[in-house]
């Protein structure tokens, strides 16, 4: 209770009109600094956050949690290993696939794109794709039917719309007397997806897995099975264990393998930013050095007045630390409430600017995403205001030390 008078002085400080307007000033743009640094880390953080969770998100919707191929490309006895995974209390759904290349032809466009055949009853069960449909349904994905699902980006790449017909040509040719003719069909387009990563959405289409066995002649196996896990983090262990239950030689995948550069690289990215722009609020946390010397240079008087009438060193450092923690609180707070305002609301902002001046900021060819995600993180922010708020203390501490050493004597001598 003795000492509550050093913390009303330096609250008094924060509050009052200085005489010295540049002081107040700077004290102003320290708290202003403060804030904008916590704001700034807080929404480019989130944007790192909201990309790794999009692009997990969007990956396993479309490459599965974790598959099982054959060695050479083929697995012959699939209906056993499916049964085998099925039998796993952590594997939820397995599906068969198989994958080939071909070019789509619809008029005089033309594209390379990556047929994959699904059982559409199975595949929905073990991916995302029925979310992401746009424009039709799986189920027209029908055996003997030869209907075809498109990505958008493909669909509009070659012009296509629902029910043309688009011919697939494979490099696979037929031998005729007349040399090797290419093997083609014509498929009905009956339906688009749309995922947001041009990875997908422009090379990537759906055929049912019957009439992908007789396109590429391939009648008794299939490329692999696509597995669906209940513990997505676990699905290394997992995919691993049905391998060995089966007991023969195949070639496991998982989803942290197969796009282990992209979430290295977000990860990497995110320390990186997280480091810089944590120097950008070391600038203006010790701002608040400048700020608190100026101050005690123009409150030379009072503290030789205290000092006088018997206020301990000890006090005066008290004061001048109140005074710049409370410029850092304040402004850290400010920075977090801003920082978190923005960032929940980044995406409906980024798409305000985007209809109004006509432009993309990103372009999904480039960035994979074609949205700015953002996902605001509570341990992130707690980190930075932590951080924000132990540098704005420890730029106290010299303005307070030197104040605390003030001789009354000399402070009063010319007044």
């Amino acid at each position: 209770m003795a000492n509550r008078f050093e913390y009303w002085i330096g609250n008094r400080y924060v509050r009052a009109r200085s005489s010295n307007g540049f002081v107040s000033l700077i004290s102003a743009i320290s708290m202003l600094g403060i804030a904008i640094a916590v704001m700034v880390l807080i929404v480019v953080l989130s944007v790192v956050n909201g990309f790794e969770r999009e692009l997990k998100d969007r990956l396993l919707a479309m490459t599965s949690h974790a598959s099982i191929e054959g060695v050479d490309g083929q697995l012959a006895d699939w209906q056993k290993l499916a049964d085998t995974a099925m039998q796993n209390p952590r594997v939820q759904a397995v599906a068969p696939f198989l994958n080939g290349q071909a070019l789509l032809v619809f008029g005089e466009q033309l594209s390379g794109a990556e047929l994959r055949g699904i059982d559409p009853a199975l595949e929905r069960k073990a991916s995302g794709i029925d979310d992401v449909m746009t424009a039709g349904q799986l189920e027209s994905l029908a055996s003997g039917t030869f209907n075809i699902v498109l990505g958008e980006e493909l669909a509009q790449a070659l012009g296509i719309s629902m029910g043309d017909k688009v011919t697939v040509t494979l490099a696979q040719g037929i031998v005729t007397p007349a040399g090797v003719v290419p093997r083609t069909k014509r498929f009905t387009v009956t339906g688009l997806y749309r995922v947001g990563m041009y990875e997908f959405d422009r090379r990537l289409a759906f055929i049912n897995i019957e009439d992908a066995k007789r396109l590429f002649r391939r009648p008794d196996s299939i490329s692999g099975l696509r597995l669906s896990v209940r513990e997505v983090y676990a699905a290394p262990d997992i995919v691993r264990e049905v391998a060995m239950q089966n007991g023969t030689l195949v070639l496991v995948n998982d989803w942290t393998r197969q796009h282990v550069n992209f979430f290295r690289s977000i990860q990497i990215t995110k320390s990186i930013l997280f480091v810089i722009l944590l120097l950008v609020i070391a600038v203006a946390a010790f701002n608040i050095v400048s700020t608190l010397v100026m101050v005690v240079k123009d409150k030379q008087a009072d503290i030789a007045i205290l000092r006088t009438i018997g206020a301990r060193p000890s006090s005066i450092v008290r004061i001048f630390m109140t005074q710049g923690t409370v410029i850092g609180v304040v402004g850290t707070l400010l920075g977090v409430l801003g920082g978190v305002l923005l960032a929940s609301n980044l995406e409906h902002i980024v798409g305000f600017f985007e209809s109004t001046f006509g432009i993309k900021l990103l372009a999904a060819d480039v960035y994979f995403i074609s949205d700015l995600p953002s996902e605001v993180q509570t341990g992130d922010v707690v980190r930075i205001a932590s951080i924000a708020l132990i540098l704005a203390l420890l730029s106290t501490l010299y303005p307070a030390w030197m104040a605390a050493r003030t001789v009354p004597a000399e402070a009063l001598r010319y007044d």
